[in-house]
């Protein structure tokens, strides 16, 4: 059995520990449906930002969060317990100490991802998800992630369409 690395920005795919592009990739195009567990309807938000920008790239958002009755135009579930559709991923917004019981309802939903945003880290979920054969990534944005990987993030944030991991070297006299 793979262990979480002990460094940040750890990615766990399928009984794998990477943390290198292409597998961050294939969950990202392998992903269709993501319940967003702790989505705000305050757009000044990151939870909130972040499905957005999912949601405007082609994916369809299941907010979770018993706060809403709706959020970016969608039904929101008070909690992950709730939901009866299916769902690839399950993309956390809530802290450590909650994930364990999260982990139970996103494996009741056989969800096939377990993501954590940035700063969110637990290791025994992330061994407990390989277990039931779910990909996990941890410590890190799916936003930022697929902006990255799919052209949406250029030196200054804005989308150039251009997929670089090079800055150009502009010179201002």
């Amino acid at each position: 059995m793979s262990k979480v690395p002990e460094y940040p920005n750890a990615v766990v795919e399928r009984a794998q520990v990477t943390s290198n592009s292409s597998a961050i990739r294939k969950i990202l195009e392998d992903t269709g449906t993501i319940a967003v567990v702790g989505l705000s309807d305050d757009w000044s938000r990151p939870s909130n930002f972040a499905a957005k920008y999912m949601q405007e790239h082609g994916y369809t958002i299941v907010p979770v969060n018993p706060k809403y009755e709706f959020v970016l135009g969608e039904k929101c579930y008070r909690s992950l317990d709730d939901v009866e559709k299916p769902v690839d991923m399950v993309d956390c917004f809530r802290p450590p100490e909650f994930l364990p019981k999260i982990l139970d309802s996103a494996v009741r939903l056989k969800a096939k991802y377990f993501w954590t945003q940035i700063g969110i880290i637990h290791e025994g979920v992330a061994e407990r998800a390989l277990k039931e054969g779910m990909g996990v990534v941890m410590d890190r944005c799916v936003k930022i992630e697929h902006a990255r990987l799919f052209g949406g993030l250029g030196f200054v944030g804005v989308n150039t369409g251009v997929i670089s991991s090079k800055r150009s070297r502009i010179v201002h006299n």
